[in-house]
């Protein structure tokens, strides 16, 4: 508070700020009273973790380093694995006995570039990537959402999934690796593909839709009285031939692809 009270003078405010720092957390719906620190996650935390760090990157740009901050998140660039372990202690002193912080040991480390994170993303040479644990999230939160027994109209779905891709691929977008990018597509439409299978359930209902979307007769049948299961299904040319990647657009499925080209190349996608 007192470091705040150096760029607020509105004693207003000032209290309002103390009494959010002191008003407590609910832990397991129970209300603990906070003693110290910023509850994580709320719209003051960022604020406050400027305004306190505010006083390290002076610290950083008087020594001369290369960093980066983003609230309490910062990676500072040096030259050898020698060096990055000397600032790092340098730092850690100066962040626990000038600013009284407490230093994370688990995520605090001296890394080359290509094994550091930040942010989700991690480096390759001069090119920028997303980190192997923010794409672990984004499968696991995409198969949530075209999971075969969340029981939801496919309208609903599609709305939810692109939700979710325009978010990730807003944030995630700047990455400079492609090669998994039209594995996704696939590999989401796959899945789709198996929801449509799961909904359907019943041979006769197949064969019906399948035939409606242009499917032989033959191969909507050999397909339908399979015993094989709807992930199997959903590859095969009598689902291919019937679920086009058109048809599937249509009903209004994103491409990551599509996304991904209109962040790099803007002038293409126009």
């Amino acid at each position: 508070m007192h470091r705040v009270a150096r760029k607020v003078r509105d004693k207003r405010v000032l209290r309002l700020i103390g009494k959010y720092l002191r008003t407590g957390v609910m832990v397991q719906g129970r209300l603990q009273e906070t003693r110290l620190g910023v509850p994580q996650g709320g719209p003051l935390s960022p604020l406050l973790a400027n305004i306190i760090l505010d006083d390290l990157d002076k610290e950083l740009e008087e020594r001369a380093h290369r960093f980066v901050r983003y609230a309490d998140d910062f990676i500072v660039l040096v030259k050898s694995r020698q060096a990055g372990e000397r600032v790092m202690e340098s730092l850690k002193r100066f962040l626990e006995r000038t600013l009284k912080l407490r230093i994370n040991q688990d995520k605090s480390r001296v890394v080359p570039t290509n094994q550091a994170i930040f942010l989700g993303f991690t480096f390759r040479g001069t090119k920028i990537h997303w980190s192997e644990k923010a794409f672990r999230e984004f499968k696991r939160r995409a198969k949530e959402l075209t999971g075969r027994s969340w029981f939801v109209s496919m309208d609903y779905r599609y709305r939810k999934l692109a939700e979710y891709l325009r978010g990730w691929m807003n944030y995630f977008g700047i990455s400079e690796y492609y090669k998994p990018i039209p594995e996704i597509d696939h590999w989401l439409r796959r899945r789709l593909r198996m929801c449509y299978f799961k909904q359907w359930r019943w041979a006769r209902t197949k064969v019906r839709e399948l035939r409606k979307l242009g499917t032989s007769l033959h191969a909507a049948i050999s397909v339908a009285i399979s015993r094989k299961g709807p992930w199997h299904l959903s590859r095969t040319l009598a689902t291919q031939t019937g679920m086009t990647n058109k048809w599937l657009k249509d009903q209004g499925l994103l491409s990551v692809k599509e996304l991904w080209v209109h962040i790099h190349y803007p002038a293409k996608a126009r």
